[in-house]
């Protein structure tokens, strides 16, 4: 490790003056990233928005965006798709798969709407069922793995699921579920919006199909950038939903363009490039500090910290009955304030939290650059309004 904690925490200017445990939403932009977006957008209007120089530029810049999330995943440039989003990412997946009427996914119950909200006009569109199968149930007990072995079928395409449950902390065993998967020649598309910046990951030893992730969370970057890993043994099964010039490869004549053979044919068109360069920028910053495994054991650390300190709360209860094993720390209080006005009081008093519906709790996200005394006044904030 490189970098001091308390020196981390002070790149950030939105943390400066109150305590954020919302990165599960959307981290906080440093000083180093707010400033390489705004120098590459002073960069594009003096040299020309579509000058020789700035076009060439933007191709590096988006290489160097690849190769930063590669280093941070465990995966090749050519795997990366860059995207707007998650959502986005998850419809690349979702709406490239070459689906039959009749076909079957798999979803867990604990998936964000914007991909029921998918899958629900897949089946409009194509005819295909969605089964669920119950994830929340195996929180604190049960094996998540045999639950999904326990409802695939022969007619399941896809599994739809997240690595990290954004509403509950569970982080499942996703390398097992993709290995049962693949013995019955189902897909995986995994749900990444918790997992990159946050858990120590090496894509192609978990060995998903589909890994669908934003920069704007755990990784602490610009909202508008984000990422999809398509695996090698995938690519060739997953069609382009849309075309534009970054995924061509050749074009001999106006009547016909060859695609790319890499992530790059799923990329469309123009981009906000310097916000690329703050993802890579934010990326450099998460590395100074150490490796993502000790990154990831720093948060693990804080929740449990944080899960420790609320679990002494009387009216509080958190969802896992053990420490989790990711930044998510969710929990209830039994109060006639209830959830969404106790949140709104506790951010007057600058803690920044947010509520869920379902299931309908508070989160708390912590980081590894959170600590301990921002946690002790959240408790006591929290202990005061009780």
């Amino acid at each position: 490790m490189t970098m001091d904690l308390e020196q981390l925490h002070l790149q950030f200017p939105a943390i400066a003056a109150k305590s954020y445990f919302n990165f599960g939403g959307q981290g906080p932009l440093s000083q180093k990233s707010l400033n390489a977006i705004i120098s590459s957008y002073d960069k594009v209007q003096v040299q020309g928005p579509f000058s020789i120089a700035v076009n060439d530029w933007a191709q590096d810049v988006m290489a160097a965006t690849k190769q930063a999330i590669a280093t941070e995943i465990g995966a090749q440039p050519r795997n990366i798709v860059l995207t707007e989003n998650v959502t986005i990412g998850c419809n690349i997946a979702l709406w490239g798969i070459e689906w039959q009427e009749g076909d079957e996914v798999l979803v867990g119950d604990c998936e964000h709407p914007g991909v029921i909200g998918t899958l629900q006009e897949l089946v409009h569109r194509f005819g295909i069922k969605i089964n669920f199968c119950p994830i929340f149930d195996t929180l604190n007990e049960g094996n998540p793995t045999e639950v999904i072995a326990q409802h695939l079928t022969p007619k399941t395409r896809c599994l739809v699921i997240s690595h990290l449950l954004w509403n509950t902390g569970q982080v499942l065993p996703i390398k097992d579920i993709c290995e049962l998967c693949h013995k019955q020649d189902v897909q995986v598309m995994v749900d990444a919006a918790q997992s990159v910046g946050s858990l120590a990951l090496n894509l192609e030893d978990i060995g998903g199909d589909f890994y669908a992730f934003t920069g704007h969370k755990w990784c602490c970057g610009p909202a508008g950038v984000g990422g999809l890993y398509v695996s090698e043994a995938a690519m060739p099964t997953l069609r382009p939903t849309f075309i534009g010039w970054r995924g061509v490869k050749i074009w001999p004549s106006p009547f016909d363009v060859k695609l790319k053979n890499d992530g790059n044919q799923y990329e469309v068109a123009t981009s906000a490039y310097p916000l690329q360069a703050g993802l890579t920028e934010a990326i450099k910053l998460h590395q100074s500090y150490g490796t993502a495994e000790e990154r990831y054991a720093k948060i693990c650390e804080m929740s449990a910290y944080a899960w420790e300190r609320l679990g002494s709360i009387d009216a509080v209860s958190c969802l896992k009955n053990t420490p989790p094993k990711s930044g998510l720390v969710s929990f209830t209080v039994d109060s006639p304030i209830g959830h969404k006005k106790l949140v709104e009081i506790l951010e007057e008093k600058g803690f920044c939290l947010r509520t869920l519906t379902y299931p309908d709790c508070i989160r708390a996200c912590t980081h590894y650059f959170t600590s301990h005394a921002e946690i002790d006044q959240l408790i006591i904030a929290i202990k005061a309004l009780l």
